[in-house]
């Protein structure tokens, strides 16, 4: 059972589900590449296969760190707007929480890079009046999330 499912009050529905953008995995391809190289260097120079065998196996070892970083952080963050609030949680084992009502909310802010608006992620920040500021990072459809909870 999920922390959204475990944390909805009787009468409370779910608008929209968020989650963090896909990119978290582009270490993991980062290190693909270094393991490609390491394979091509192995197959095309046989003098220097003990460092080609070397850069494939950090390559590959990379990658599933990385890899499985990416994943965890994608699976263990959960963002819902309801029609009471704003949900979000991030984290395994040390678990960060976030919950703003819907009525403490003053404004929603999306700032977005170059690369935020053509892959489609940015960082929402909802502004509560009185109790400061929450950037929620690295978010897939922030444009969305944000109008999810501006139009109640």
């Amino acid at each position: 059972m999920s922390y959204l499912d475990r944390v909805l009050q009787p009468d409370e529905t779910v608008l929209h589900r968020g989650n963090i953008h896909w990119l978290v995995y582009w270490p993991a391809a980062v290190f693909l590449l270094i393991a490609l190289a390491g394979l091509y260097g192995y197959l095309m120079y046989p003098e220097q296969q003990t460092v080609a065998i070397a850069v494939t196996l950090v390559g590959a070892v990379g990658l599933v760190i990385a890899w499985l970083v990416g994943f965890l952080k994608r699976w263990s963050t959960e963002i819902a707007v309801t029609n009471r609030r704003v949900i979000f949680k991030e984290g395994l084992i040390a678990r960060r929480t976030f919950e703003m009502n819907m009525d403490k909310i003053e404004s929603v802010d999306v700032d977005q890079s170059v690369a935020g608006r053509i892959f489609n992620y940015g960082t929402v920040t909802v502004r509560g009046v009185g109790s400061g500021s929450e950037p929620l990072k690295r978010i897939s459809s922030p444009l969305e999330l944000r109008n999810r909870v501006l139009v109640r």
